[in-house]
């Protein structure tokens, strides 16, 4: 009981307030006028599909790089292993702004990564790394990395190396046991890690704010905006309730697809 009535007033609450408050007229005509004028704007259903893209393209960055690395983790095992786990975790333990801040001095025009291409020659201008959705992308890959890293690798340590062995015994070569073999049986890792990293790149407000430019204005950048001079909460809160159904669904999808509460053991069956 005592949890149960901390989560409700720490999360169902405030949520279901937010909901409640998005369709209070505040002016407009009808209890659904917030839901109209956003969908109707020519500026909010662009910043909606522009917050849903980035999140893709996120989460598929996340995929590209957190799957090797998972694999190498779970394939080397050992020492090698807990150094490569401390690698992804350690940074959880510093602040999203802190980190943020740091990929602006790396990617600026005066930054680490412009200055050594213009000494070695290789580019006469600084190249455009931020202030557009490439910028936004690397700082907000590297932030929710380990969020896919680590419900992948739970996923394969699950998995009983016996199956591999099998494969082999049948005469299946490396490329086409994992193929086969591994990569399916890590499919709700694979699944559950991206639904994580979707639903909080959905929500980024630092990042996008800091690496980003108004063409690459994001929907919680525009809720902040919303709420703050010639403020408008109904229309806040309307993008905060569209939001929020979107990330339910997802979540309700993704849970028909794999169990969550299997998906973050690390132990092996």
């Amino acid at each position: 009981m005592p949890p149960a009535i901390f989560m409700a007033g720490a999360f169902v609450v405030p949520l279901a307030w937010v909901m409640a408050r998005s369709f209070l007229p505040g002016g407009r005509s009808s209890w659904y006028s917030n839901y109209t004028a956003f969908f109707s704007s020519p500026v909010y259903p662009q910043v909606l599909l522009r917050t849903v893209e980035t999140a893709a393209l996120v989460t598929l960055v996340c995929l590209a790089i957190g799957y090797p690395y998972a694999y190498l983790m779970n394939s080397i095992g050992g020492r090698a292993a807990a150094l490569l786990l401390a690698a992804i975790v350690l940074p959880l333990w510093s602040s999203v702004l802190a980190r943020t801040w740091g990929w602006t001095l790396v990617l600026q025009d005066t930054g680490v990564i412009n200055r050594v291409l213009l000494a070695l020659g290789i580019v006469h201008r600084p190249l455009k790394l931020m202030r557009n959705t490439l910028g936004v992308v690397i700082g907000m890959s590297q932030i929710l990395l380990p969020f896919l890293v680590l419900p992948l690798y739970a996923s394969m340590r699950r998995l009983d190396p016996d199956y591999l062995r099998a494969a082999a015994g049948l005469g299946a070569p490396p490329r086409r046991a994992f193929r086969r073999v591994f990569l399916p049986l890590t499919k709700e890792g694979i699944v559950a890690g991206c639904v994580v990293v979707f639903v909080l790149a959905l929500g980024f407000f630092i990042t996008p704010a800091l690496l980003g430019s108004p063409a690459n204005t994001m929907l919680s950048e525009q809720i902040v905006k919303l709420l703050g001079p010639g403020r408008d909460p109904g229309l806040a809160t309307a993008a905060a309730g569209v939001l929020l159904v979107a990330t339910v669904v997802l979540l309700a999808i993704a849970g028909r697809m794999v169990r969550f509460g299997q998906v973050f053991r690390v132990t092996r069956t």
